[in-house]
Parts: C-alpha cells; sequence; structure tokens
C-alpha cells in the first residue's frame, strides 16, 4: 500500500504534464491495485477540466481509424489530446485484448498525445468501470481534449452518454449500419453523428436517412440540433469539419448552462459505479462454501441470500 507521501508525489508529478507518471496512475487507478482509491481521490478535484468527447458506435463503423485522423486534426489546432481506448477483455490476463494499437504509432514521439487501452472486464455499455478514474488522470495531466472511444456494441452503447461532455456516434454506409445508429438507444444520445467511409458512394443515403429520423426528434437537452458530419478516417475527408462540430457543441453547452447538468450527471454515474464496486466485493467477499451449499440444496434463493450478503448479515 503506497503511503500518502507517495500519492501526494504522484499526483503532482502528473500535474506537472509527466507522462511517464500519467501512465503509473492509470495503471493503478484502472488495474485497482493498492491505493488505487486514495489515488483517485487525489485527482477527483480536476474533473471538468478537459472537454471530454465519447465516440460509439457498432463494430467495423470505422471508430479507431476515424479517432487517429480527428486526434491529427486536433493537434494542428494547437489541441492537446488523451485517448482512452477501451478494447475487449482477455479472458487470459484480464488486460485490454487489442492492447495500445499500432494504428496510433503515428502519435507515438508526439508529446501532445497519450494513449492508453483499457479492458472492459465484462461491463456492459461499451466502457470500463474505472473510466472516471482513468479521465481525471488525464484531465490533471492537462490534456484540454479527452477522447473516449468505446468498445463498439451497438445500440445498446449508452453508458457514454452518462460518462462525456460531448457524445459523437460513428456509423458507415454499408451492412446496415445506418439503421444502426438509427435505433432509439444511440439517436437518443447522439450530439453529433459521423457517417465513416464518405469516399464511398452510399454515404448520401445513409446521411439523408440519418437526417430524416433527426428531423423526427425533439432538440437536444438546451435546444441543441444534433450535427451530422460524413467522414473518411482513409483520406481525412470531413474530418475537420467533424472537429469543428464537436467544438461547436462544446461552446453551445457552456452558453446553454447545460454543461453543467451534464456534469452534474457525470457525478451520479461516477458515485453510483463506485458503490455498485465497492459492494459486490464487500458482498462477495463474505460468500462461502456454505453459501454454496444452501442454494444447491435449494435451501436458500441468490436473491434471499444476496439480501442477507448485502445487510452484511453471514
Amino acid at each position: 500500500m503506497p503511503s500518502a507521501k507517495d500519492v501526494r508525489e504522484l499526483a503532482a508529478r502528473v500535474r506537472r504534464g509527466d507522462r511517464a507518471a500519467a501512465a503509473r496512475a492509470l495503471s493503478i487507478v484502472t488495474e485497482e491495485r493498492p491505493g488505487h482509491e486514495a489515488l483517485a481521490g487525489a485527482f477527483f478535484s480536476d474533473h471538468g477540466a478537459s472537454h471530454t468527447v465519447g465516440l460509439c458506435g457498432s463494430p467495423g463503423s470505422g471508430k479507431s481509424s476515424l479517432v487517429n485522423r480527428l486526434v491529427t486534426r486536433l493537434r494542428a489546432a494547437g489541441e492537446t489530446v488523451g485517448v482512452l481506448a477501451v478494447d475487449p477483455t482477455s479472458a487470459f490476463t484480464g488486460g485490454a485484448f487489442l492492447g495500445d494499437r499500432m494504428r496510433f504509432q503515428a502519435h507515438s514521439l508526439d508529446d501532445g498525445v497519450f494513449m492508453r487501452s483499457l479492458a472492459t472486464r465484462g461491463m456492459m455499455g461499451g466502457l470500463n468501470a474505472t473510466i472516471f478514474a482513468a479521465i481525471h488522470v488525464l484531465e490533471a495531466c492537462g490534456f484540454s481534449k479527452v477522447l473516449v472511444e468505446t468498445v463498439g456494441t451497438g445500440q445498446d452503447e449508452v453508458d457514454v452518454a452518462e460518462v462525456v461532455d460531448t457524445v459523437v456516434c460513428v456509423s458507415a454506409p454499408y451492412q446496415g449500419d445506418e439503421f444502426q445508429a438509427m435505433k432509439a438507444g444511440t439517436m437518443e444520445i447522439g450530439d453529433v453523428f459521423a457517417v465513416n467511409k464518405a469516399d464511398l458512394p452510399e454515404v448520401e443515403r445513409a446521411v439523408a436517412m440519418l437526417k430524416d429520423a433527426l428531423s423526427l426528434n425533439p432538440l437536444h437537452d438546451g435546444g441543441w440540433a444534433p450535427r451530422i458530419a460524413p467522414v473518411s478516417a482513409l483520406t481525412g475527408k470531413g474530418v475537420a469539419e467533424l472537429a469543428a462540430d464537436i467544438d461547436a457543441h462544446r461552446a453551445h453547452l457552456a452558453s446553454s448552462g447545460e454543461l453543467e447538468s451534464r456534469r452534474r450527471r457525470q457525478l451520479r454515474r461516477e458515485l453510483s459505479l463506485v458503490l455498485s464496486r465497492r459492494l459486490y466485493r464487500d458482498a462477495m467477499a463474505r460468500v462461502t462454501d456454505r453459501h454454496i451449499d444452501l442454494l444447491a440444496a435449494k435451501k436458500s434463493s441468490p436473491q434471499s441470500l444476496g439480501g442477507t450478503l448485502l445487510a452484511g448479515r453471514k
């Protein structure tokens, strides 16, 4: 267990922009190593220091390639960028299956870019249960933009709306992806819709369908009308416009007062994740063979035992 002094020193190094310290802090808080709660608490005061942007969409829509292009564009505009890419979990190591992706090597020597892969570790909704702690580390490190790329689970990938300021839904004009984007959950959380692979002829149809679908929806909180940006991660076409739409949404949040509402929603979600994980760990630590024997003999039910364990009784 690191001492309070160790935690303070590591946090101070991160706030000075030390990338090695940020990498170490991320490992501690996301892998929940000894001292992770104290370290996460030390960074909590930095909540809201960065513009957080979530990119979601079904597998194959090209999110990772688009993130790479977007990072290049943001860097050209003078932004510093932290990227948290949520990947499937390895059944053997518990780590991110894809690891730190090869396509981000173009930014590997850029001190203004930091990328880390996170494992879902079974959490639904395309995210990681320690995502807030990871975001706070990057906020403390001084990144002006923090991009969160979800794992790509489709229309149930709505948790990101309670984690970031701006949600970008990515789809592609083939294999029905435009219909995926139009399903209820994703349509309701998207602030900006990026139709990737704009170099394909089908993109105009996909954009038209999205426009028709969005016209049936009421404006988002604060009066924002979601924007649609045809983009190509292959050629870079439309990426500048996508970046402009993201910035326009951030400006709208600030001017409309909606930013405070979103930040409060994030705080509620962060607290709920901390509570649920702590309750789960505490309750499971009390599970013994006797409890399993009771279930096997049908002398109790998971519901009854669950209530007993959550109440702190044995």
